[in-house]
């Protein structure tokens, strides 16, 4: 708890509350209980509650936020968690098994949450990862996009962008939408659109936006264990199956 002399002063604050969710998936072919085993102990170690914890640090940073205390913890036999305290020091700009880790901003929170998937019975397996971040102020957190999209491996992404609430003009009136935005897209590296197929929801007249993103040249050789040549046959059927459950998760078709 904070005492009274702890407090954070809040000058001019911005009342509208902006969020982000990104929610990404990599795919990987597993097929054999070792296989499965080693990748899931992969993706453990290779996002561990430090490495996430190092994650968040950054978006703090480019969001413009001061990071006040961390706590991490791993877990046995796997799994981590970690919890960020940031204060906003609002001068952003404005730019077109389970791991849990969690990052909060005076009046406003940073989080991500890991789920590997490795139970599909042709051994499609998935890693996902859902970070959300929920600003209050001049931030914008559609900045962090580029820095996200290029910390993880990425065959297909869901981003949503809400706006909420209202703060007040210097005459008084209420004020529902502070930026412009047109598309998500708009705030990403065109280079970094231009690998994926793109669909866009826009409610304007709600400030809702939605973009799902999926990977439209996959190398094989990405999605297989080392020693496996990803030309064989059974392997180029299997990629072929990795696909399909791409375009499965991408539409919300059942299995």
């Amino acid at each position: 708890m904070f005492g009274p002399r702890d407090r954070i002063a809040l000058e001019g604050f911005n009342n509208l509350t902006k969020v982000v969710s990104f929610n990404l998936y990599d795919f990987y072919v597993a097929r054999s209980e070792d296989e499965r085993r080693r990748y899931v102990q992969d993706i453990d170690e290779q996002f561990s509650a430090r490495r996430i914890t190092d994650i968040l640090r950054e978006i703090a940073r480019i969001l413009d936020a001061e990071v006040l205390s961390v706590s991490a913890q791993d877990y046995e036999p796997q799994g981590a968690s970690s919890l960020v305290l940031m204060s906003d020091l609002g001068h952003g700009t404005v730019g077109p098994n389970h791991t849990s880790v969690g990052a909060h901003l005076t009046k406003s929170h940073l989080c991500a949450h890991t789920y590997p998937d490795w139970t599909d019975p042709k051994g499609i397996c998935s890693f996902r990862v859902d970070i959300d971040i929920a600003t209050c102020g001049t931030i914008v957190p559609l900045r962090a996009l580029d820095y996200m999209f290029h910390s993880f491996e990425n065959d297909m992404v869901i981003i949503d962008y809400v706006v909420r609430g209202f703060t007040r003009d210097a005459q008084g009136r209420r004020v529902y939408m502070d930026h412009t935005v047109r598309s998500i897209q708009d705030f990403i590296d065109p280079a970094i659109v231009r690998e994926y197929h793109c669909e866009d929801i826009a409610l304007q007249a709600q400030n809702i936006w939605q973009t799902k993103m999926m990977r439209t040249q996959l190398n094989p050789a990405d999605f297989f264990p080392s020693g496996q040549d990803p030309t064989a046959p059974d392997n180029l059927a299997a990629l072929e199956d990795v696909r399909r459950e791409m375009v499965g998760v991408f539409h919300g078709w059942p299995s």
